[in-house]
């Protein structure tokens, strides 16, 4: 059976998104100096059978500059997961990103309380 036809179980699908996950751990965000995983910045992980994975992600300001920058960095990333085989990020601005979605590491790096 080809890799494009196989049939992942909802355990291994989620081993995979646990893969990802650690993988946009090193997409950095430029200004903030922090990843985009503890700065929740990613609001949702799709994988489907064949190695399509769809990432939802938002950004800490809708006029940032650095969008293609974090998607690009994002796409490199994915390359760390081998049962990724296509990668699309699609860019949302609801529910809107705030401060109550990092991560305690991160509040306590940019010094937030």
């Amino acid at each position: 059976m080809s890799e494009e036809n196989t049939v992942w179980s909802e355990e291994k699908i989620e081993t995979i998104k646990n893969q990802i996950m650690e993988a946009m751990e090193q997409v950095i965000d430029p200004e903030l100096g922090i990843d985009i995983v503890n700065l929740g910045l990613i609001y949702e992980v799709n994988v489907f059978n064949g190695g399509y994975c769809e990432v939802k992600i938002t950004l800490t300001t809708m006029g940032c500059p650095l969008a293609d920058v974090i998607t690009e960095d994002i796409l490199n990333a994915m390359e760390a997961v081998p049962e990724i085989t296509e990668t699309d990020v699609k860019l949302v601005w609801y529910p809107a990103w705030d401060t109550t979605r990092m991560s305690r590491y991160a509040r306590i790096a940019l010094g937030i309380r």
